[in-house]
């Protein structure tokens, strides 16, 4: 008979060895089921771990990797009287059956070995997962929930783990010392794993599956990442300085790409850090796949607000793109400042930090006018009910520039308590809308993102204008490049907005009177 141990499994407790043990030396004499059976003595032959999410690392819900989670099982069992095997079950997503997957997962990675079935497993859950395996026939054993009692009644390993985030010194508290399975204790300090799930549980801007937000539709994300890639590495490739090469927000290495390709770096080590699992995955593969020409490349699934990412003084350049808007956005101005003092501890002397972004205009509290079309689209169109993010873009694109304002108006951090202040004046036959240029901004450069608007909606762009960051990155230590610059993407102004909006200021006489549209990017060459 096996024993099939279906979780996580972050850490081992005390009880669960215990447990176990007792298992095994007993042959399951006088063991009761979940449904209150008593079991058949019978030998064990083996305990097989299932590790379920196997596939992800460095996020709230799944912080340890795999094989540091394999490493503490096969320490943990060592003392068992009877072989322990490890199989790691990707996570994937919402499924009918995840005992069914389970089972066959095992069955494939074991070519066989293990085809684990109701006569010849028990399976011990102590969580709701245990329905799916009695749907299919297996005898249950509960282990830390107490049918009677209908109640945990030993400490889950997820607790423990929530426990040490949470606690300062974790390895001198003493619930965490009497609970823990020296095994799991052992690999948690030999790797840091502590510190690290530490970092990770109390992040405010990571959501539990290692990602800023859960409204991104990725396949639309990858491919606007890939097609403007060129044009980013055009723009920061002269700036470049040969050596140790960070990419922070790497997306799927692109950048990264196009810099193994260039003959200057071919001697240089490239590293990308993506905080997002998704993106991170696809950026592993497609080192797999062998699309990077400089085998030095390396990437981590790391958050680079909340830490360093890269050794303090080892780096010549760091890379940034469209990425600190977003620590603002779905973090704080704490966090941001954060961000630029941990990139000048990771620079060299005279190192080069090249950060390219979205930045309001300079005369970001002036009150304007906004003119705005309302005969390019419909105007009282109603909004699709539940709607998907396609069936929403499809709405957006058939609205009126008005009408897309109205909605925005509404939406723009609304989840934040944001409040986009304006209201609607009448000049001569010609109604405005009347509200700070910061706003206007916001929605100018914002209101074509129909594929991702639920995601966009949480993102500022014009916080700071270019004399705010020439100010925040001296006060932490950096130099600005002369070459820096501010400046507007006219492509946008061409085929977004002229015909569309008109940006206007009342004149002397009062009147308004046409005034040209700010920058919307900008170029940081921020020096060590």
């Amino acid at each position: 008979m096996y024993l099939l141990i279906p979780g996580r499994h972050h850490l081992l407790t005390d009880f669960q060895f215990k447990y176990l043990n007792r298992l095994i030396k007993c042959s399951l004499e006088g063991e009761k089921d979940a449904s209150g059976h008593i079991l058949a003595t019978t030998p064990i032959e083996g305990v097989i771990f299932a590790v379920t999410s196997a596939n992800h690392l460095g996020t709230k819900r799944n912080p340890v990797p795999f094989y540091l989670r394999a490493m503490i099982i096969q320490e943990f069992s060592n003392s068992l009287d009877v072989p322990a095997y490890v199989y790691g079950i990707d996570d994937v997503g919402v499924i009918h059956d995840f005992a069914e997957y389970t089972i066959k997962t095992i069955r494939h990675s074991s070519e066989g070995a293990h085809a684990l079935t109701p006569e010849n497993t028990v399976v011990i859950c102590s969580t709701s997962v245990r329905e799916m395996y009695m749907q299919r026939g297996f005898r249950i054993l509960t282990a830390e929930w107490d049918t009677t009692a209908n109640a945990y009644t030993q400490p889950m390993p997820w607790d423990l783990v929530h426990l040490i985030a949470q606690t300062g010194d974790w390895r001198k508290n003493k619930t965490v010392l009497e609970q823990l399975h020296p095994a799991a204790f052992k690999i948690w300090s030999l790797y840091g794993v502590g510190e690290k799930v530490q970092q990770i549980l109390k992040d405010p801007i990571i959501g539990a599956d290692g990602d800023l937000t859960a409204t991104r539709d990725y396949n639309v994300y990858v491919k606007q990442m890939d097609d403007i890639a060129a044009l980013k590495y055009r723009e920061t490739a002269p700036y470049i300085q040969p050596g140790n090469i960070g990419d922070i927000g790497c997306a799927v290495g692109s950048w990264i790409k196009m810099g193994c390709e260039d003959d200057r770096l071919h001697e240089c080590d490239f590293y990308g850090i993506e905080v997002s699992r998704h993106l991170y995955d696809i950026c592993l593969q497609r080192k797999h796949n062998g699309e990077f020409a400089n085998p030095s490349v390396f990437f981590s699934q790391k958050n680079a607000v909340t830490s360093l990412v890269f050794e303090p003084g080892s780096m010549n350049t760091i890379h940034t793109s469209s990425l600190t808007h977003e620590i603002e956005s779905y973090g704080s101005r704490k966090d941001l400042i954060s961000f630029i003092q941990n990139r000048y501890q990771e620079l060299v002397p005279g190192g080069v930090w090249i950060n390219r972004d979205v930045v309001g205009p300079e005369n970001r509290t002036e009150t304007v006018l906004l003119w705005l079309n309302d005969q390019d689209g419909a105007n009282d169109l109603p909004m699709p009910e539940n709607h998907t993010t396609q069936t929403l873009a499809a709405w957006l694109g058939q609205l009126s520039t008005k009408a897309l304002f109205h909605r925005f108006a509404q939406d723009f951090r609304h989840a934040e308590g944001y409040h986009l202040a304006h209201q609607w004046v009448t000049i001569g036959d010609t109604t405005y809308c009347q509200l700070s240029m910061q706003d206007a901004c916001e929605f100018l450069f914002k209101k074509d993102y129909h594929d991702n608007w639920l995601s966009e909606m949480h993102e500022t762009f014009c916080f700071w204008n270019f004399q705010d960051w020439k100010q925040a990155l001296e006060e932490a230590g950096m130099r600005l490049d002369n070459l820096s610059h501010a400046y507007r993407n006219e492509w946008i102004v061409q085929n977004r907005l002229e015909g569309k909006v008109q940006l206007l200021r009342l004149n002397e006489n009062e009147q308004p009177e046409a005034i040209p549209f700010p920058v919307s990017h900008m170029l940081l060459m921020a020096r060590k």
